[in-house]
């Protein structure tokens, strides 16, 4: 024999399934009304950001922590880099091999490190209003430029070092 009290829980258990099978049976199907039934189902033990997200994020926060730049422009333009590359989806599970690949194309193509070199100095000029100091291939750097060729070359070549020996 059942206690009361386990036969008022069953009654009111089919009470809310049976008003829950009525309001069901009278709303028209749809997409959205299948995910708002499941709510927070579909991401069960999932991260609700993205796992590119996630990755890039991963990637900015190194590039934070171990590429020295006193202003911050050449990470500015790292990041920049990063979030719009695709070696980055290509590698989700080890995110700091992309950023190593990405480091590596920069450094192997001259057209891209000088392109990477001339947004340094135009994010630099625009972080402190003044006009950049934009060194062309084979000339000398300005005195007071911050991103000469050399010097992104030796703080990329650094940082990719501290990628491979991670």
């Amino acid at each position: 024999m059942n206690p009361p009290q386990d036969n008022e829980d069953q009654q009111k258990r089919e009470q809310d399934n049976n008003l829950q099978r009525e309001i069901v049976s009278e709303q028209r199907y749809s997409l959205a009304s299948a995910i708002a039934r499941e709510g927070g189902n579909f991401l069960k033990g999932e991260s609700p950001v993205p796992k590119l997200v996630q990755v890039t994020t991963e990637i900015n926060l190194y590039i934070d922590r171990h590429l020295p730049d006193s202003s911050g422009a050449l990470q500015a333009v790292l990041k920049r880099w990063v979030k719009s590359d695709s070696i980055v989806s290509q590698h989700l599970d080890s995110p700091l091999t992309s950023l190593e690949k990405i480091i590596d194309k920069i450094l192997q193509n001259q057209e891209l490190f000088y392109e990477m070199v001339r947004q340094a100095d135009l994010k630099w000029g625009q972080m402190y209003e003044e006009r950049p100091y934009f060194q062309k291939p084979g000339d000398p750097p300005h005195p007071e430029d911050e991103y000469s060729h050399e010097s992104v070359r030796e703080k990329l070549a650094e940082l990719r070092q501290k990628v491979a020996s991670r």
